[in-house]
């Protein structure tokens, strides 16, 4: 069955999104070359595969409109965080990195911490800190 997963994003700026998510701390994945039509990263201790691909290379894929994320949400990608220090930083690499938060950094539910943020094409992420031994119980 399936091996590995990968998230194919369409981005208007391949080197500027490039280096947005470098700053974040996504590693760049070596079996593929830097061009100007897509960038490849690794994300995590599993490396889930996010590729950035221009928006005309994407459209060949497929074969359909792209939407613009600033009008809608039809994806919310999120990754956990070691503790709320660490959502909170990467919420300041974000600002940095010219990226927008839309969710502030906070707790909730009194067991979870996390922070919403979109990149440059406004593609929405989510990191979110969860204290298991907090969570309420069923």
């Amino acid at each position: 069955m399936t091996k590995e997963l990968w998230i194919n994003l369409p981005v208007k700026d391949i080197a500027a999104s490039r280096e947005f998510y470098k700053q974040l701390g996504f590693k760049l994945n070596p079996n593929h070359p830097e061009n100007d039509r897509m960038a490849a990263f690794l994300v995590g201790e599993k490396e889930i595969g996010l590729m950035l691909f221009s928006q005309q290379q994407f459209k060949q894929f497929t074969d359909h409109a792209i939407p613009d994320p600033e009008d809608g949400t039809s994806t919310l990608f999120s990754f956990d965080a070691e503790s709320p220090d660490e959502v909170n930083k990467l919420a300041d690499k974000v600002r940095k990195a010219g990226g927008k938060i839309f969710g502030e950094p906070g707790e909730k539910d009194g067991w979870m911490y996390g922070c919403g943020f979109s990149d440059p094409d406004g593609h929405r992420w989510s990191i979110l800190y969860m204290d298991m031994e907090k969570m309420p119980k069923q």
